[in-house]
């Protein structure tokens, strides 16, 4: 998820349409229109049919995402968006719940009926019986790689690198899965000491590395940042030094201040794109996470605007290409 489970019950949302691009061609739409029709994979996001999987932590969230989130809901958060793939991500159902949460997804992308077509699924690296765990799937078109939350309140400063943590990790790369990195932003050196150990495994930078809005605002009031700026900006630029790490443009918007607008993500989104270049990033849709701040609709739009002076090509690896190939869509 974009934030700590804690952090996500205290965060509505609007932006502006993105700005039409100049150019135009004979043999086609403006621009601009070109853009906004651009096809969407969102690689990052949450079902939760609570008669299938009840995620522990919606005990105690807001009641925004207390309640049944589907494809039947998903299809109108997203509707007029082109949304033509989605890679689900999960939803941190407590451990033995996994191989549940995981077959539901399956059966969902094998169904065939919705934009679900692929999983990132539940899985605690460190855990005996990981091997186990992995083997089930190893192999299952549908299934892309495994997450697990590091900034939940358990998962300490360092987890991650501990041998049997490592020796898990190392085990999703020889099974040809990926690994979603979602941690604190203060704890991203971690992540880069994970993916220096594990140099077979490809990694995902969920969320812009948990990038915090508020840190990049000139004047927050009385808001307090939960990380330094310019640590992010370093720690980020290390990871995109690592070939095998890519970053999922996602997340943000579940942070933002009220009135907030596309400025707000602006230095964020942009540090992300320079950094690890047009090739190494997707976007997510974080939904229904994203509605604690925006909706789904209103974080496209503020994106597109923040992208809109990049070349086309470039906006449709981001918000397309990219993840049909990191994937194997």
């Amino acid at each position: 998820m974009t934030l700590s489970r804690r952090q996500m019950l205290c965060h509505t949302a609007g932006s502006l349409l993105a700005p039409a691009l100049a150019s135009t061609s004979p043999a086609r739409a403006p621009a601009g229109e070109a853009v906004a029709q651009l096809p969407i994979v969102d690689t990052h996001q949450h079902l939760w049919d609570l008669e299938k999987v009840n995620p522990p932590w919606l005990k105690g969230a807001s009641d925004t995402l207390r309640r049944r989130y589907t494809n039947a809901e998903y299809a109108v958060a997203t509707r007029g968006l082109n949304v033509v793939k989605a890679v689900y991500m999960e939803v941190d159902v407590a451990s033995d719940q996994h191989v549940a949460e995981a077959e539901h997804v399956i059966e969902i992308c094998r169904s065939k009926q919705y934009p679900t077509v692929a999983a990132v699924i539940g899985g605690r690296p460190a855990a005996e019986g990981f091997d186990r765990y992995i083997a089930r799937f190893r192999g299952n078109p549908y299934v892309k790689g495994v997450r697990e939350v590091l900034h939940r309140a358990e998962a300490q400063a360092g987890y991650c690198l501990e041998p049997a943590y490592v020796r898990g990790i190392r085990l999703l790369g020889e099974a040809g899965l990926s690994f979603d990195l979602c941690m604190r932003a203060a704890e991203l050196r971690d992540g880069i000491q994970l993916a220096d150990r594990c140099p077979g495994t490809r990694f995902i930078v969920d969320h812009c590395g948990n990038a915090d809005p508020q840190a990049f605002r000139k004047s927050s009031g009385n808001a307090q940042p939960s990380h330094d700026p310019d640590a992010w900006r370093r720690d980020m630029e290390q990871l995109a030094k690592r070939r095998t790490v890519i970053c999922k443009i996602s997340g943000i918007v579940a942070r933002v201040p009220k009135n907030w607008t596309a400025d707000d993500l602006a230095p964020i989104v942009n540090h992300c794109l320079d950094v690890f270049g047009p090739d190494r990033v997707v976007f997510g849709g974080d939904w229904p996470v994203c509605l604690m701040g925006a909706s789904f609709q209103a974080w496209v739009q503020a994106l597109r605007q923040i992208i809109a002076s990049r070349p086309e090509t470039e906006q449709r690896k981001l918000l397309h290409d990219n993840a049909v190939r990191f994937y194997e869509l």
